[in-house]
C-alpha cells in the first residue's frame, strides 16, 4: 500500500488535529474542573457546570437561556429579510438598467466595512437624542424623540437594520451569480405561453434558484445565530440584556466574571444547538431542493 496519498492529507490532518481537535478536547477538560487562571489547583467537578444551565434558580441558567433566546428572536427577524430583500435586489440589478454596475457596487460596498465600524454609524443613527432618525421624527414629524436605544424591543431596530444594510450585499452577488446562469429561452418561451412576469419569478427563477437559496438560508442564519458585535457595540447588551447575544454573554462569563469553565460549557451547550438548528434546517431546505427536481 502506497504512502503517498496520505503524505499529501497529512499537512492538513496536522492543522485539523492542532487547530480544531486539540482545542476541543482541551475545551472539554476545562468545562470539567473548577477553572481558575489565579490558582494552581484546578479540582474535577464532573458535569456541576452543564447542571447549572439546566438549573432554574442559578443566574447562569437564567442569563444563557435569556441570551440564547434573544439570539433566536434575531435570527428568526434577520434570516428573512436577508434572504428576501437580497433576492429582489438581485431580481431588480440583473436587469439591463441605467447605472446597474453603480447600484450593485453601493449595495455591495458595506459588507466590507468591519463590525466597530458599521456598529457606530448606526448606534449614531438611532441615538436617543442627536440620532439622524430622531433629528428627522422632530423636525420633520414634530413628533419626540423616540429612545430607541434605552426601551426595550425598540433596541432591536438598530440592530436588525443595521445588519441588514451590512451584509445584503454579499447574498445579492449570490443570486446575481445564479440568475446568470439561467437561461434566457426559459423566459422566452413562457411568455410565448402568455405567462407573467410575476408567473415567470414563480414558475422558472425561484426553483432554479432553490440550491442558492438553501445555501444562503443556512449560511446567513448560522451568521446570525453568532451575534456579537453588532449587539455589543450599538446597544451593549441592553436594555436590561434584551438585546444581549449568547457569545456575548458566554464572554461576559468568561473574562468579565472569571468563569472559564462555566462559559466553556456554556459554548459547548450553545455549539450543539446550532448542529441541531443547521441538521434541522439544512434537512428540510435540501428536501425542498430534491422535490424541485
Amino acid at each position: 500500500m502506497s504512502l503517498v496519498p496520505y503524505l499529501y492529507l497529512l499537512p492538513h490532518a496536522i492543522l485539523f488535529l492542532l487547530f480544531v481537535v486539540y482545542p476541543v478536547g482541551y475545551g472539554l477538560y476545562v468545562s470539567f474542573h473548577r477553572w481558575d487562571l489565579l490558582q494552581e489547583t484546578r479540582p474535577f467537578v464532573g458535569v456541576e457546570y452543564y447542571r447549572n444551565l439546566f438549573d432554574p434558580s442559578t443566574p447562569q441558567s437564567q442569563f444563557f437561556w435569556q441570551t440564547l433566546k434573544n439570539t433566536l428572536f434575531f435570527t428568526v427577524v434577520s434570516v428573512p429579510l436577508l434572504v428576501i430583500s437580497s433576492l429582489g435586489l438581485a431580481v431588480l440589478l440583473h436587469r439591463p438598467i441605467f447605472g446597474r454596475a453603480f447600484f450593485r457596487a453601493v449595495f455591495f460596498l458595506p459588507g466590507i466595512l468591519t463590525v466597530s465600524v458599521m456598529g457606530i454609524l448606526w448606534r449614531w443613527m438611532f441615538d436617543n437624542q442627536i440620532g439622524l432618525v430622531n433629528a428627522v421624527i422632530t423636525q420633520f414629524f414634530h413628533r419626540q424623540p423616540i429612545p430607541f436605544l434605552s426601551t426595550e424591543w425598540l433596541a432591536w431596530i438598530p440592530i436588525v437594520v443595521g445588519t441588514v444594510w451590512w451584509t445584503i450585499g454579499f447574498n445579492m452577488t449570490l443570486y446575481l451569480a445564479a440568475l446568470g446562469n439561467i437561461s434566457e429561452s426559459l423566459y422566452e418561451a413562457a411568455s410565448l405561453d402568455g405567462a407573467t412576469a410575476w408567473q415567470q419569478f414563480r414558475g422558472i427563477t425561484l426553483p432554479l434558484l432553490t440550491p442558492q437559496t438553501l445555501f444562503v438560508v443556512v449560511t446567513t442564519a448560522l451568521a446570525s445565530l453568532q451575534l456579537y458585535g453588532q449587539s455589543l457595540v450599538i446597544t451593549n447588551g441592553g436594555p436590561t440584556r434584551t438585546t444581549q447575544s449568547v457569545i456575548q454573554y458566554i464572554t461576559e462569563e468568561g473574562f468579565s466574571n472569571n468563569q472559564a469553565a462555566s462559559a466553556t460549557a456554556m459554548a459547548f451547550v450553545f455549539g450543539v444547538i446550532m448542529l441541531i438548528f443547521t441538521a434541522a434546517q439544512f434537512r428540510i431546505m435540501a428536501r425542498d431542493v430534491q422535490g424541485g427536481n
